[in-house]
């Protein structure tokens, strides 16, 4: 039983643990409602609009940062470190990593080591967010409360684990969620000093920009978890059953394509084909023009062929 200070601590130092990680990553599974704490407070946020009221500039706000912090998942802690389909700098990695923290979704290190892991053993029983295996409510939240995939396995992500800055970042991940409501409180404080007649304040910037934006993020990229391998067409007959889903992209910038990913992960593109909508893609090409990005790894040709006729799933 891991006590309640220690508790405390680890979640403000990712790799502060009683203990082996490698024991505690051996664990059984288990909800444990000692972490689903911070989905609760997250979510209980959402419901100070009550108080605060809404504005179209914290509106506004929140849809932008749902958007822009969507593309920091996918195109950065998806699509580079957990595949390199893509080249940047060491500032730029930094940058990306920064960014990326401020999602809430943890530090780019461990997503990296989880999705990899997740590739390796899709939809079998060691997948750490299966809906096949576990049902729908698991690998959409259950399984990020249990202690055992709490630890970062540093030794499957050596590649990114060799920049001490980036660890130190997936140690106090932390930081970046923290950032963004001094941000969020600050640009409230801004509008409502110089521009009043916006009817926004520091409160309601905070509730909408972070809590509400924060929330729907979390379950938009969760999605892909819970619905992408039961959900959509099937274009591979990929060893999971990894689907296609235009109505998923929709929601997360072009990661609905699940089962292009897992046909080929190597490619910065997952919507293979030019009616396939992918922002994410977009935005790296974008990216690449000013020279942030380069060397957008492409969709080998071996990987087209013909959509298969009478697909095994005819929901989109």
């Amino acid at each position: 039983m891991i006590s309640p200070l220690r508790r405390v601590i680890n979640f403000f130092d990712s790799d502060y643990f009683e203990g082996d990680p490698e024991i505690i990553r051996n664990q059984p599974e288990r909800m444990e409602w000692g972490r689903l704490i911070p989905f609760l407070a997250l979510h209980l946020g959402c419901f100070g609009a009550l108080w605060t009221g809404w504005s179209w500039a914290a509106v506004g706000t929140a849809v932008f940062l749902y958007f822009s912090r969507m593309f920091f998942v996918t195109g950065f802690y998806h699509r580079y470190f957990s595949h390199k389909t893509f080249q940047i700098s060491r500032a730029g990695q930094f940058v990306a990593a920064f960014l990326g923290l401020t999602c809430a979704q943890r530090g780019p290190l461990w997503w990296a080591w989880v999705h990899r892991h997740h590739h390796k053993h899709s939809d079998e029983a060691e997948d750490f967010h299966s809906p096949v295996v576990q049902g729908f409510f698991w690998a959409h939240l259950g399984w990020i409360t249990s202690s055992c995939n709490f630890p970062t396995d540093y030794s499957k992500i050596k590649d990114l684990a060799k920049y001490p800055e980036l660890v130190f970042l997936n140690r106090f991940d932390l930081l970046g969620p923290l950032f963004l409501i001094v941000a969020m409180l600050g640009w409230g404080w801004v509008l409502q000093a110089f521009l009043p007649a916006l009817g926004t304040s520091p409160a309601q910037m905070l509730v909408w920009g972070f809590f509400i934006s924060t929330t729907f993020l979390f379950h938009g990229t969760s999605c892909i978890n819970s619905l992408a391998h039961v959900l959509g067409r099937r274009r591979y007959q990929t060893k999971d059953d990894s689907r296609n889903s235009m109505i998923l992209a929709l929601i997360t910038l072009g990661e609905g394509w699940h089962n292009n990913h897992h046909r080929y992960h190597g490619s910065a593109r997952q919507g293979f084909y030019w009616w396939e909508f992918d922002p994410t893609f977009y935005l790296l090409k974008i990216l690449a023009r000013c020279g942030i990005v380069s060397n957008l790894r492409p969709v080998p040709p071996s990987v087209y062929r013909p959509v298969e006729k009478n697909p095994e799933s005819t929901t989109a």
